[in-house]
């Protein structure tokens, strides 16, 4: 995934990507090694998914069934959304420089890539973490914090 968004960033001139889940978790990101120092980038996740919620119930009151992107342009930067499936939002912060056609030309040829490697995850079975793993954990920090 972080290749992906990678390639995605190169190509496209964007300043940093975010793989955001809906419920404002960042599950990879990337950033352009000319960028500047990022935002707080948990926080842009937070209010991106947040974001995502409020327009999923704007389009429903309105009979869409999703709206797929958001657009949020200021005077120096823009913030683009793209929804990568149903549980995953491709987050992309550009400076005014950088054409918007071209992030969307970008995003739209990377967001089947990342649908399928998320839906590739998903069967892999959980983590089944037994009593040992958490009395052991317990008596490391233990012995790390007194």
């Amino acid at each position: 995934m972080d290749a992906l968004i990678q390639e995605l960033l190169d190509a496209a001139g964007v300043r940093y990507g975010l793989l955001v889940d809906r419920k404002g978790f960042v599950l990879s990101h990337k950033e352009a090694l000319w960028a500047p120092r990022p935002p707080a980038l948990d926080s842009v996740a937070t209010l991106v998914a947040s974001n995502a919620a409020a327009t999923a119930a704007l389009a429903n009151m309105l009979g869409e069934r999703t709206f797929s992107e958001q657009i949020h342009q200021g005077e120096n930067g823009t913030l683009y959304v793209e929804s990568v499936g149903a549980d995953a939002l491709l987050t992309l912060i550009f400076d005014s420089s950088v054409p918007l056609g071209r992030v969307k030309v970008y995003s739209k040829k990377t967001v089947p890539q990342l649908a399928a490697i998320l839906d590739e995850l998903k069967d892999i079975p959980e983590i089944q973490l037994g009593g040992d793993f958490s009395e052991g954990a317990t008596a490391l920090l233990d012995d790390l914090l007194g």
